[in-house]
């Protein structure tokens, strides 16, 4: 394997061609262990991964406290290397709930400074709303990370979620380094109008659910069980009839990876990979062992014949499901 590099837009700075995103490692998944999830962060670090993506609303803090603990016991060495993304602005409740978005101007500067107390550093390296604030302009919200970033308490502006005249008005405001976006197989929405505008302005992808939480990963069976607390166990992609349907979609995927000798996973993050220099797939290890496999996509090329046996395998709209359910998909200015 080895670890090429990408710039995430024109205004950006340079990372790893793989991010690694850490919201599994706080319990979006069910369960994580907390000393595997350090010695994943690590073990990316060892390997040339300079990404890290995080969001302020990840386990209520939990995230950037072990992203912080992370960092703070890595080699010096690494640990100057690593770049921090943070999402803001998500509204959650003592139950785990989720009860909306703020984008006005005093909040982002709170979330800000809460997040630079939890991850222990003097700035953050992107940062970024997690949703358009519909009661905001985004002007107003992307000003205020350009008062950060005179500040020197944030180096770069990222964006989330959102749709091409969001982008573009985001744009006209600050320079916009990236945005991210779930991209994936199997979530091909941004090519109709996102790409297109991003390219036109010169920022760059990072895609999340480049393995649409793990349903085309290849690591999940027909009688699957999620835990209460595993975002799966409510998403429709999840369910029934749309997740038996999606598995077949696997398979033949399946049959694709054998024939090149890797895994399905590795072929579906390639994927990702070779829909351009722009676009950095996150992956979303929360081990060791997963982290190795999905490091192993950075050594698979995928020729024309390849891709065209993978869209015959995974049509853009085969999948069965949204990737959020209704009132969460509601919420994603991406989506309108």
């Amino acid at each position: 394997m080895t670890m090429h590099t990408r710039t995430l837009g024109t205004t950006g700075p340079q990372v790893s061609a793989l991010g690694l995103g850490c919201m599994g490692m706080s319990g979006m998944y069910g369960a994580a262990d907390r000393d595997e999830s350090i010695a994943t962060i690590h073990a990316a670090l060892d390997a040339g991964v300079t990404l890290l993506d995080t969001g302020d609303f990840y386990g209520m803090g939990h995230n950037e406290l072990l992203i912080a603990e992370a960092l703070r016991t890595a080699p010096a060495a690494l640990r100057d290397n690593a770049l921090i993304s943070v999402k803001f602005g998500a509204l959650r409740d003592p139950d785990g709930g989720w009860s909306g978005f703020d984008g006005r101007p005093a909040a982002v500067k709170n979330f800000a400074a809460y997040s630079l107390q939890r991850l222990g550093v003097d700035h953050i390296d992107v940062y970024r709303p997690s949703r358009l604030d519909p009661d905001v302009p985004i002007e107003e919200t992307v000003g205020a990370i350009a008062e950060l970033v005179e500040k020197g308490y944030v180096r770069h502006i990222g964006l989330s979620e959102v749709g091409a005249d969001t982008i573009r008005r985001a744009a006209a405001t600050a320079p916009i380094a990236d945005l991210q976006i779930e991209y994936a197989l199997v979530s091909r929405g941004p090519e109709r109008d996102i790409l297109p505008t991003t390219r036109e302005l010169g920022i760059a992808i990072t895609a999340y659910g480049v393995l649409s939480r793990g349903l085309i990963s290849g690591h999940f069976t027909p009688d699957q069980q999620f835990a209460a607390n595993d975002f799966r166990a409510y998403s429709p992609r999840f369910q029934g009839d749309n997740y038996r349907h999606n598995l077949t979609l696997v398979e033949a995927l399946r049959k694709i990876a054998e024939q090149k000798g890797v895994t399905v996973a590795q072929i579906a993050i390639a994927w990702v990979l070779s829909r351009g220099d722009d676009i950095v797939p996150l992956v979303g290890a929360r081990t060791r062992e997963r982290l190795t496999e999905s490091l192993g996509a950075l050594d698979v090329t995928l020729d024309r014949a390849d891709l065209d046996a993978i869209d015959e395998a995974v049509p853009a709209e085969a999948v069965a499901g949204t990737r959020y359910a209704a009132e969460q998909m509601a919420m994603l200015d991406s989506e309108r």
